[in-house]
């Protein structure tokens, strides 16, 4: 009798806090990201029942160095397990500081019919107490649920649709919040909870086109900054941006996303820099610093709105616009 093969969980490494290594024994915040092979931190853990576990070390970086070549491997790895017939879900273990990047990116590039599941930690695999085994386990626990689909985020018990999460807090261990979206559901002692559906991709028309997806992320990204207002803003950051495109060699400005107070507002010394901006082919669109809500288009607006994504979202979605790989214009 030929013995069934289990369905496999592959485990995709890209470094961060979770395998980090602290400079003194049991130390939670003098540490070195990306020190512990992928590995190394599923080797400590029982696999789910019914599933094997496969790792690859994409990448080993502390995660405020998250590059777009590393995004573009980190598809490409996704992409491969996902097409496996054996494979029932992805982890992707990572750090905290731009996993809502991430997990922002890969939603809106995955047509995920299987569970992509990103997970982090906030002290460092050496500290006395660490939490990033926990939230492995758990992440494995979501993404060997039957019926689970699409980018989530597990940490501290919590799961996190990919589109709607942000780090919140700068040391506590449960540092994400999903604003006025709410979690997915939780895991309690194994066991996943769910209080809503699973996230359902929303595909564009280069969802299945992988070769296509993969060609363009792997060429330059159209620079996109992000300028923030406050009060005194004169907007000489823009005009500063502006310039040094302009040199030899520069890398032109593509795009700026304003990080606007309230409802995308900004002084009038900023809305004149973003408008000259505009007016010499770059794209500007509005989001908001406020934590939660979204910016609403008003008949005065005089850039489109970036509805409800935060401004790191709302650059991320504006290069993937220029890039061709969006959705869309902007919301307003």
């Amino acid at each position: 009798m030929v013995e069934e093969k289990k369905p496999v969980l592959v485990v995709l490494g890209t470094g961060g806090t979770i395998s980090g290594g602290g400079n003194r024994e049991g130390e939670n915040l003098g540490y070195t990201a990306g020190l512990v092979s992928v590995e190394t931190l599923v080797g400590g853990l029982p696999a789910p029942s019914g599933v094997v576990l496969e790792t690859r070390q994409v990448a080993q970086i502390d995660s405020k160095n998250m590059s777009s070549s590393v995004w573009r491997d980190l598809f490409e790895a996704a992409v491969a397990a996902l097409n496996r017939p054996d494979v029932q879900g992805v982890v992707i273990t990572h750090g905290t500081d731009t996993l809502e990047e991430t997990g922002f990116l890969l939603s809106s590039l995955l047509q995920a019919d299987k569970p992509v599941v990103l997970t982090c930690a906030m002290r460092p695999a050496t500290a006395a107490y660490p939490d990033g085994p926990q939230n492995l386990a758990d992440a494995l626990q979501v993404a060997a649920c039957p019926g689970a689909r699409g980018v989530m985020a597990v940490c501290a018990g919590r799961i996190h649709d990919g589109q709607h999460f942000s780090k919140v807090h700068t040391y506590r261990l449960d540092p994400f919040d999903s604003g006025e979206a709410g979690v997915i559901g939780y895991v309690e002692e194994g066991r996943v909870r769910c209080v809503r559906p699973w996230p359902r991709s929303e595909p564009t028309e280069h969802s299945r086109e992988e070769k296509t997806v993969l060609s363009t992320l792997g060429k330059p990204w159209p620079r996109v900054e992000i300028v923030l207002n406050h009060a005194q803003a004169d907007g000489q950051v823009v005009t500063a941006l502006l310039w040094a495109s302009r040199q030899d060699g520069a890398e032109p400005l593509a795009g700026l996303v304003l990080a606007g107070t309230g409802n995308g507002t900004c002084s009038e010394g900023l809305s004149a820099a973003l408008s000259q901006a505009s007016e010499c082919g770059v794209t500007v669109w509005r989001a908001s610093r406020c934590c939660q809500g979204a910016v609403l288009p008003t008949s005065l607006d005089l850039f489109p709105s970036a509805g409800d994504l935060p401004p790191v979202k709302a650059r991320i979605a504006l290069a993937l616009h220029l890039m061709g790989l969006g959705r869309g214009e902007a919301v307003g």
